[in-house]
C-alpha cells in the first residue's frame, strides 16, 4: 500500500536534511549568534501549539484510518491505536527521566547541576531519542501522504532550533568545548536522518509507527515545551501556543490537509 516513488524519496531527503540542519543551526547559535538566542523561546511556544494540534487533529485520526484499512500486526481492535499512542508517550517519558536526568529547552544556567561531563552526555542521549523519533514521525507521515508528512515536518521543525541550542548549552555548562557543543547538535541531526531512513526501510510498520510517533509528539509538546512556555511571565508566550494551533487549523482549511 505504501509505495515510495522517486519524488517522495527526494522530498523526504530534503525535509530530513532541513530538519537535521535546524538542529545544527540551533547549536551554532549558542557558540556564535548570541543576539538571536532570545528569539528561540518563541519557536518553543509556537511549536508547542502546532505539535499538539498536529498530533490530535492529524496523526491520531490518520492512524485510526490506517487501522480501519489494514489493521495492526500486533492488535486487531480499535483501541490498538491508542495503545501505541500511550506507548510512544511513556517510552520518551521513561528515557527522559532515567537516561537524561536533567535538561530543559533553554540555555543552561544551573552549572552546579551540570558540573560533571556524564550528565551532559546523558542529556545528549535523551535528546537523541527525541530526534530519532522526530525522523520516524516525518517518514511515517510521508509514507501515508505527502501532505501529512509536510505538516508533521513543520510541527517538528519549529522545535529543532531550540533542541540544538539546548544540547549545545548543556555541553558548555558542563565544561565541554565549543567544538563538542557544536558536534552534539550535529549528532541530533544525524539521529533525525537515521529515524527517517529506518522508517523508509521498514515501511510496512507505518500503521504502528504513526500512532507511536503521535504519542512521542504529544509528550514533547505537552511535557517538554508547554512547561517552558509556563516559565515565561505575561500572556505573550501562551498566545503563541494558540497561534500555533490556529496555523494548523488554517492549513487544514486552506489546503484540506
Amino acid at each position: 500500500m505504501f509505495s515510495v516513488n522517486a519524488n517522495r524519496i527526494l522530498l523526504a531527503l530534503l525535509l530530513g536534511i532541513t530538519a537535521a540542519g535546524a538542529n545544527v543551526v540551533g547549536g551554532s547559535l549558542i557558540t556564535r549568534a548570541k543576539s538571536l538566542r532570545r528569539y528561540l523561546k518563541y519557536f518553543i511556544a509556537l511549536g508547542a501549539g502546532f505539535m499538539l494540534a498536529t498530533a490530535v487533529l492529524e496523526m491520531i485520526p490518520e492512524s485510526l484510518k490506517l487501522q480501519g484499512e489494514n489493521g495492526s500486526i500486533f492488535f486487531h481492535r480499535t483501541n490498538s491505536v491508542f495503545i501505541f499512542v500511550l506507548a510512544g508517550y511513556f517510552v520518551v517519558h521513561f528515557f527522559e527521566h532515567t537516561v537524561a536526568p536533567h535538561f530543559h529547552f533553554g540555555e543552561e544556567t544551573h552549572t552546579e547541576e551540570m558540573s560533571h561531563a556524564h550528565a551532559s552526555y546523558a542529556a545528549l542521549l535523551g535528546l537523541v531519542i527525541h530526534t530519532f523519533f522526530d525522523g520516524v514521525a516525518i517518514a511515517s507521515g510521508l509514507l501515508v501522504s505527502t501532505s501529512l508528512g509536510v505538516v508533521i515536518f513543520l510541527a517538528i521543525f519549529l522545535h529543532k532550533l531550540p533542541e540544538g541550542f539546548t544540547v549545545a548549552s548543556l555541553m558548555l555548562a558542563s565544561g565541554q568545548s565549543r567544538r563538542a557543543a557544536f558536534l552534539s547538535s550535529a549528532i541530533l541531526g544525524g539521529a533525525t536522518l537515521l529515524g527517517m531512513a529506518l522508517m523508509f526501510a521498514l515501511g510496512n510498520v507505518v500503521a504502528e509507527a504513526l500512532p507511536f510517533s503521535a504519542g512521542v509528539t504529544l509528550y514533547v509538546a505537552a511535557s517538554d515545551l508547554i512547561p517552558e512556555v509556563n516559565r515565561e511571565p505575561g500572556p505573550g508566550m501562551p498566545l503563541l501556543v494558540f497561534l500555533g494551533v490556529a496555523i494548523l487549523l488554517g492549513l487544514k482549511y486552506l489546503f484540506h490537509v
